[in-house]
């Protein structure tokens, strides 16, 4: 791992339209990072600005940014789960959640050079924090894709970040389930992905 120069690190906050002005910096770094075990997501840069668009316009979304100096190494965005996409909604209406009390929080994507820094910590103070600064919202959740143990491309040392998760009061709803469509990086043509959620109550 590289010697990192914290006098080099920012961080940025931006929210609603502002993510416009980052939407090149965003994209490239979900490729990237995505791209490996367990996403192993092809990504373009034509799907990446729709898939943002939805955050551009929420005027309550949040993303919270860490450069090194002019490079964007780390984002994490949150949004109300009432502006994001029926997908992501489906499984709450079906379990009868109000979703105006719901806040969604969507990617945390870090380099590998820039892990176990403490910034995965960060990444959950800052967009919690976020969603306690309107009133209305009790709880906070995120999906995360479901892969078999013995998937050809989960590499031999892979861990899981559920025991992460659960220190940060995340539990893990078997309950609330829903599919997402991705080209894998083998694949030809897009597939459905299991996505299973975590939740956190505000209170």
């Amino acid at each position: 791992m590289p010697e990192l120069n914290p006098s080099s690190i920012t961080y940025v906050r931006l929210e609603g339209a502002a993510f416009r002005s980052v939407f090149d910096d965003l994209a490239a770094l979900r490729i990237a990072v995505f791209y490996d075990f367990p996403y192993l997501y092809e990504g373009s840069m034509a799907y990446e600005k729709t898939y943002l668009e939805t955050y551009a316009r929420s005027e309550r979304s949040f993303l919270f940014a860490v450069y090194d100096g002019n490079r964007m190494v780390g984002a994490t965005t949150a949004i109300p789960l009432a502006d994001e996409t029926p997908e992501v909604q489906m499984p709450f209406q079906k379990a009868g959640y109000d979703l105006d009390t719901v806040f969604y929080f969507g990617e945390s994507v870090l380099l590998p050079a820039y892990r176990r820094l403490g910034i995965g910590n960060k990444f959950f103070d800052e967009r919690e924090a976020h969603a306690r600064k309107f009133e209305q919202y009790t709880m906070t959740c995120f999906c995360a894709v479901q892969r078999p143990e013995n998937h050809p491309l989960r590499p031999a040392d892979y861990r899981p970040l559920d025991e992460f998760w659960q220190k940060r009061g995340y539990r893990r709803d078997s309950s609330l389930q829903s599919e997402m469509i991705w080209p894998d990086r083998d694949e030809a043509v897009e597939t459905a992905k299991p996505m299973i959620y975590w939740t956190k109550n505000l209170l």
